[in-house]
Protein backbone atom coordinates (compact mmCIF):
# COMPACT_ATOMS: atom_id res chain seq x y z
CA UNK A 1 0.00 0.00 0.00
CA UNK A 2 1.79 3.11 -1.18
CA UNK A 3 2.38 5.67 1.43
CA UNK A 4 1.93 9.02 -0.54
CA UNK A 5 -1.85 9.60 0.35
CA UNK A 6 -4.06 12.83 0.61
CA UNK A 7 -6.76 14.12 2.47
CA UNK A 8 -8.56 13.13 -0.70
CA UNK A 9 -7.61 9.24 -0.38
CA UNK A 10 -10.59 7.03 0.86
CA UNK A 11 -10.17 6.09 4.72
CA UNK A 12 -11.71 2.92 4.63
CA UNK A 13 -12.18 0.40 1.52
CA UNK A 14 -14.78 -2.00 1.17
CA UNK A 15 -15.05 -5.41 -1.27
CA UNK A 16 -17.15 -8.32 -0.91
CA UNK A 17 -15.87 -11.70 -1.56
CA UNK A 18 -18.85 -14.37 -1.92
CA UNK A 19 -20.79 -14.22 1.57
CA UNK A 20 -17.78 -12.08 3.22
CA UNK A 21 -17.29 -8.59 3.20
CA UNK A 22 -14.18 -6.35 3.71
CA UNK A 23 -13.61 -3.48 5.35
CA UNK A 24 -10.45 -2.12 5.41
CA UNK A 25 -8.72 1.07 7.44
CA UNK A 26 -6.70 2.72 4.82
CA UNK A 27 -4.36 5.27 6.44
CA UNK A 28 -1.50 2.96 6.47
CA UNK A 29 1.14 5.76 6.48
CA UNK A 30 -0.46 7.30 9.87
CA UNK A 31 -0.70 3.12 11.16
CA UNK A 32 -4.46 3.72 10.44
CA UNK A 33 -5.14 6.39 13.19
CA UNK A 34 -8.64 7.11 13.16
CA UNK A 35 -10.18 10.27 12.68
CA UNK A 36 -13.66 11.22 12.41
CA UNK A 37 -13.28 11.03 8.60
CA UNK A 38 -11.97 7.80 8.87
CA UNK A 39 -14.76 6.93 11.84
CA UNK A 40 -18.21 8.18 9.61
CA UNK A 41 -16.31 5.92 6.34
CA UNK A 42 -16.22 2.80 8.61
CA UNK A 43 -20.05 3.93 10.11
CA UNK A 44 -20.91 4.01 5.93
CA UNK A 45 -18.80 0.28 5.48
CA UNK A 46 -20.92 -1.22 8.26
CA UNK A 47 -24.10 -0.19 7.27
CA UNK A 48 -23.69 -1.35 3.75
CA UNK A 49 -22.29 -4.68 4.94
CA UNK A 50 -25.42 -5.04 7.51
CA UNK A 51 -28.15 -4.20 4.55
CA UNK A 52 -26.56 -6.31 1.74
CA UNK A 53 -28.36 -10.18 2.38
CA UNK A 54 -25.38 -11.43 0.19
CA UNK A 55 -23.52 -10.41 3.48
CA UNK A 56 -23.06 -12.99 5.85
CA UNK A 57 -19.90 -12.59 8.02
CA UNK A 58 -17.37 -9.19 7.97
CA UNK A 59 -14.04 -8.85 8.32
CA UNK A 60 -12.28 -5.40 9.69
CA UNK A 61 -8.81 -5.02 8.79
CA UNK A 62 -5.82 -2.60 8.69
CA UNK A 63 -3.92 -1.46 5.14
CA UNK A 64 -0.15 -1.68 5.56
CA UNK A 65 1.59 -3.35 9.23
CA UNK A 66 -0.41 -2.18 11.72
CA UNK A 67 -4.58 -2.44 12.32
CA UNK A 68 -4.81 0.63 14.19
CA UNK A 69 -2.37 2.74 16.04
CA UNK A 70 -5.47 4.77 18.28
CA UNK A 71 -7.07 8.02 17.75
CA UNK A 72 -5.57 10.54 15.45
CA UNK A 73 -3.93 13.27 17.49
CA UNK A 74 -1.23 14.65 15.06
CA UNK A 75 -1.56 14.05 11.81
CA UNK A 76 -1.92 16.39 8.87
CA UNK A 77 -5.35 15.45 8.62
CA UNK A 78 -6.72 15.61 12.34
CA UNK A 79 -9.84 16.79 12.08
CA UNK A 80 -11.56 16.92 15.70
CA UNK A 81 -12.14 20.76 15.13
CA UNK A 82 -14.77 19.67 12.18
CA UNK A 83 -18.22 19.16 11.96
CA UNK A 84 -19.96 15.54 10.86
CA UNK A 85 -23.43 14.86 10.50
CA UNK A 86 -24.03 13.02 13.75
CA UNK A 87 -25.69 9.37 13.54
CA UNK A 88 -24.89 7.37 16.67
CA UNK A 89 -27.19 9.55 19.37
CA UNK A 90 -28.71 13.22 19.84
CA UNK A 91 -25.68 15.08 21.45
CA UNK A 92 -25.40 18.51 19.75
CA UNK A 93 -22.71 19.13 17.20
CA UNK A 94 -19.39 19.75 19.53
CA UNK A 95 -18.23 22.65 17.03
CA UNK A 96 -18.80 25.42 18.72
CA UNK A 97 -18.96 24.82 22.17
CA UNK A 98 -16.70 25.50 25.03
CA UNK A 99 -14.35 22.91 27.04
CA UNK A 100 -15.66 20.32 28.08
CA UNK A 101 -19.12 20.57 26.42
CA UNK A 102 -17.21 20.40 22.97
CA UNK A 103 -15.00 17.20 24.15
CA UNK A 104 -17.80 15.17 25.50
CA UNK A 105 -20.22 15.99 23.07
CA UNK A 106 -17.53 14.65 20.27
CA UNK A 107 -16.78 11.85 22.09
CA UNK A 108 -20.30 10.72 22.80
CA UNK A 109 -20.92 10.80 18.90
CA UNK A 110 -17.55 9.32 17.21
CA UNK A 111 -16.03 7.11 19.80
CA UNK A 112 -18.56 5.67 22.66
CA UNK A 113 -21.87 6.31 20.73
CA UNK A 114 -19.80 4.61 16.97
CA UNK A 115 -18.19 1.55 19.09
CA UNK A 116 -21.87 0.80 20.52
CA UNK A 117 -23.98 1.34 17.36
CA UNK A 118 -21.13 -1.30 15.83
CA UNK A 119 -21.24 -3.64 18.50
CA UNK A 120 -25.09 -4.39 17.74
CA UNK A 121 -24.80 -4.87 13.91
CA UNK A 122 -26.60 -8.30 13.45
CA UNK A 123 -23.89 -9.96 11.62
CA UNK A 124 -20.60 -11.60 13.00
CA UNK A 125 -17.92 -9.12 12.52
CA UNK A 126 -14.25 -10.40 12.86
CA UNK A 127 -11.11 -8.42 13.48
CA UNK A 128 -7.72 -9.23 11.64
CA UNK A 129 -5.24 -7.97 13.49
CA UNK A 130 -1.62 -6.96 12.94
CA UNK A 131 1.02 -4.77 14.03
CA UNK A 132 -0.11 -2.38 16.64
CA UNK A 133 -3.58 -2.17 17.91
CA UNK A 134 -3.09 0.84 20.84
CA UNK A 135 -5.88 2.81 22.74
CA UNK A 136 -8.18 3.67 19.77
CA UNK A 137 -7.45 0.49 17.99
CA UNK A 138 -8.33 -1.22 20.95
CA UNK A 139 -11.70 -0.36 20.97
CA UNK A 140 -12.24 -1.41 17.15
CA UNK A 141 -11.02 -4.43 17.24
CA UNK A 142 -13.35 -5.00 20.63
CA UNK A 143 -16.63 -3.76 19.13
CA UNK A 144 -15.99 -7.01 16.74
CA UNK A 145 -16.84 -10.55 17.85
CA UNK A 146 -13.99 -12.06 17.21
CA UNK A 147 -10.26 -11.37 17.11
CA UNK A 148 -7.84 -13.15 14.85
CA UNK A 149 -4.03 -11.94 15.52
CA UNK A 150 -0.58 -12.09 13.79
CA UNK A 151 2.19 -13.18 16.01
CA UNK A 152 3.53 -10.22 15.76
CA UNK A 153 0.54 -8.27 16.84
CA UNK A 154 0.39 -6.19 20.17
CA UNK A 155 -2.51 -4.49 22.18
CA UNK A 156 -2.16 -1.52 24.87
CA UNK A 157 -3.53 1.16 26.59
CA UNK A 158 -0.91 3.46 27.36
CA UNK A 159 -3.58 6.87 27.74
CA UNK A 160 -3.36 6.57 31.70
CA UNK A 161 0.30 8.72 30.97
CA UNK A 162 -2.07 11.59 29.45
CA UNK A 163 -3.57 10.94 33.16
CA UNK A 164 -6.64 9.18 31.49
CA UNK A 165 -8.30 6.12 33.14
CA UNK A 166 -8.29 4.13 29.57
CA UNK A 167 -9.90 4.59 26.54
CA UNK A 168 -13.37 5.80 25.61
CA UNK A 169 -15.09 1.84 25.41
CA UNK A 170 -14.04 0.94 28.15
CA UNK A 171 -14.19 -3.08 27.47
CA UNK A 172 -10.94 -3.89 29.46
CA UNK A 173 -12.83 -5.68 32.53
CA UNK A 174 -14.61 -7.76 29.80
CA UNK A 175 -12.42 -8.58 27.50
CA UNK A 176 -9.69 -9.84 29.74
CA UNK A 177 -9.71 -10.52 33.71
CA UNK A 178 -10.22 -7.65 35.83
CA UNK A 179 -6.09 -7.68 37.42
CA UNK A 180 -5.02 -8.49 33.93
CA UNK A 181 -7.51 -5.30 32.90
CA UNK A 182 -5.27 -3.21 35.94
CA UNK A 183 -1.89 -4.64 35.29
CA UNK A 184 -2.16 -3.65 31.30
CA UNK A 185 -3.52 -0.40 32.08
CA UNK A 186 -1.04 0.63 34.99
CA UNK A 187 1.74 -0.18 33.63
CA UNK A 188 0.71 0.54 29.43
CA UNK A 189 2.79 -2.15 28.50
CA UNK A 190 2.10 -3.65 25.00
CA UNK A 191 0.42 -6.95 25.80
CA UNK A 192 1.76 -9.73 22.87
CA UNK A 193 -0.91 -11.29 21.05
CA UNK A 194 0.05 -14.86 22.44
CA UNK A 195 -0.54 -13.24 25.97
CA UNK A 196 -3.91 -11.76 24.90
CA UNK A 197 -4.66 -15.26 23.23
CA UNK A 198 -3.72 -16.60 27.03
CA UNK A 199 -6.37 -13.90 28.96
CA UNK A 200 -8.78 -15.01 26.75
CA UNK A 201 -8.56 -11.43 24.38
CA UNK A 202 -7.98 -13.20 21.20
CA UNK A 203 -9.58 -16.13 19.67
CA UNK A 204 -6.35 -17.22 17.07
CA UNK A 205 -2.81 -16.51 16.71
CA UNK A 206 -1.91 -17.38 13.54
CA UNK A 207 1.94 -16.34 11.51
CA UNK A 208 1.88 -13.15 9.80
CA UNK A 209 1.77 -14.33 6.52
CA UNK A 210 -1.05 -16.48 6.75
CA UNK A 211 -3.49 -14.26 8.74
CA UNK A 212 -5.44 -12.91 6.03
CA UNK A 213 -6.03 -16.73 4.95
CA UNK A 214 -6.59 -18.06 8.38
CA UNK A 215 -9.16 -14.97 8.97
CA UNK A 216 -10.76 -15.37 5.46
CA UNK A 217 -11.18 -19.49 6.15
CA UNK A 218 -12.84 -18.98 10.00
CA UNK A 219 -14.76 -16.29 8.14
CA UNK A 220 -16.20 -18.64 5.58
CA UNK A 221 -16.58 -21.47 8.24
CA UNK A 222 -19.33 -18.88 9.57
CA UNK A 223 -21.12 -17.90 6.67
CA UNK A 224 -22.37 -21.55 6.42
CA UNK A 225 -24.31 -21.08 9.28
CA UNK A 226 -28.07 -19.34 9.12
CA UNK A 227 -27.65 -15.50 9.40
CA UNK A 228 -30.69 -15.19 11.60
CA UNK A 229 -29.42 -17.40 13.91
CA UNK A 230 -25.87 -15.99 13.77
CA UNK A 231 -27.48 -12.83 14.75
CA UNK A 232 -29.58 -14.14 17.38
CA UNK A 233 -26.72 -15.49 19.12
CA UNK A 234 -24.73 -12.71 18.59
CA UNK A 235 -27.54 -10.38 20.25
CA UNK A 236 -27.87 -13.07 23.30
CA UNK A 237 -23.91 -12.87 24.36
CA UNK A 238 -24.13 -9.42 23.77
CA UNK A 239 -27.18 -9.10 26.26
CA UNK A 240 -25.51 -11.38 28.57
CA UNK A 241 -22.14 -9.30 28.77
CA UNK A 242 -24.64 -6.00 29.47
CA UNK A 243 -26.22 -8.22 32.31
CA UNK A 244 -22.92 -8.41 33.42
CA UNK A 245 -22.74 -4.75 33.71
CA UNK A 246 -20.93 -3.53 30.32
CA UNK A 247 -23.19 -1.37 29.32
CA UNK A 248 -23.94 0.72 32.40
CA UNK A 249 -19.86 0.55 32.95
CA UNK A 250 -19.49 2.30 29.95
CA UNK A 251 -21.14 4.99 30.89
CA UNK A 252 -19.63 5.37 34.70
CA UNK A 253 -16.34 4.80 32.90
CA UNK A 254 -16.93 7.38 30.08
CA UNK A 255 -17.66 9.97 32.94
CA UNK A 256 -14.08 9.31 34.75
CA UNK A 257 -12.73 9.91 31.29
CA UNK A 258 -14.15 13.13 31.08
CA UNK A 259 -13.54 14.60 34.23
CA UNK A 260 -9.26 13.36 33.33
CA UNK A 261 -9.77 15.49 30.41
CA UNK A 262 -11.28 18.74 32.21
CA UNK A 263 -8.50 18.42 34.75
CA UNK A 264 -5.79 18.60 32.47
CA UNK A 265 -7.32 20.92 30.46
CA UNK A 266 -7.21 22.97 34.01
CA UNK A 267 -3.58 21.74 35.14
CA UNK A 268 -1.52 21.01 31.85
CA UNK A 269 -1.02 21.94 28.55
CA UNK A 270 -4.11 20.70 27.12
CA UNK A 271 -7.19 18.28 27.80
CA UNK A 272 -4.46 15.13 26.94
CA UNK A 273 -2.29 16.39 29.72
CA UNK A 274 0.22 17.89 27.41
CA UNK A 275 1.16 14.34 26.02
CA UNK A 276 1.33 14.02 22.09
CA UNK A 277 1.84 11.92 19.58
CA UNK A 278 5.51 11.88 19.78
CA UNK A 279 5.55 11.76 23.58
CA UNK A 280 3.22 8.79 23.30
CA UNK A 281 5.23 6.66 20.87
CA UNK A 282 8.65 7.48 22.94
CA UNK A 283 7.14 6.37 25.77
CA UNK A 284 5.98 3.44 24.56
CA UNK A 285 8.53 2.05 22.29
Amino acid sequence: MPDDRTPDDTPVLHERRGPVAYVTMNRPRYRNAQNSAMTYALDDAFYRAAEDPAVKVIVLAGAGDHFSAGHDIGTPQRDAHLPFERRAGLWWDHTGRPGAESRFARESEVYLGMCRRWRELPKPVIASVRGACVAGGLMLAWVCDLIVASEDAFFADPVVRMGIPGVEYFAHPWAMPPRIAKEFLYTGDRMSARRAYEVGMVNRVVGADVLEAETERLALRIAEMPAFGLALAKRAVNQAEDLQGLHTGMDSVFGLHHLAHAHNAETAADSLGGMDISAMKEANT
